[in-house]
């Protein structure tokens, strides 16, 4: 059975490569934390919380933070929960026969015949 990490709105999934202290800073990261934010969360010492993504970095074999987070994601190590909630309204979108609905307003002209006029406009500068 597999363990996971929520922080926020990132779901970390242990046994995937990375400890557990460090998929936490990494889930941290994912949220625009810095390390002294996340230090001050934890408790901890600012260089403590470098050396543990310094080796996060490495595991993945990356040099960046921002590339971190997307390897991690990639490998499916962190994935955002925006997709679960995306996933439950797509499914909510579905009608009964298991066919999309179409909730859509009908569009407005009135957008279209304002650039034919704004384009006729500028015509008259020539002179």
């Amino acid at each position: 059975m597999e363990s996971t990490i929520v922080d926020g709105a990132w779901k970390g999934h242990l046994g995937r490569g990375l400890a557990p202290r460090e998929l936490q800073f990494l889930l941290a990261v994912a949220q625009g934390m810095t390390a002294k934010e996340i230090a001050r969360a934890f408790g901890i010492a600012p260089g403590t919380v470098v050396k543990r993504l310094a080796c996060a970095m490495f595991k993945l074999g990356v040099h960046r933070q921002g590339a971190m987070v997307a390897e991690a994601m990639r490998r499916q190590i962190i994935t955002p929960l925006c997709l679960l909630l995306v996933a439950v309204m797509t499914m909510q979108g579905l009608d009964d026969s298991g066919i999309a609905r179409r909730d859509r307003r009908p569009t407005e002209r009135r957008g279209g015949e304002l650039r034919m006029a704004r384009r006729a406009d500028s015509f008259d500068l020539v002179g």
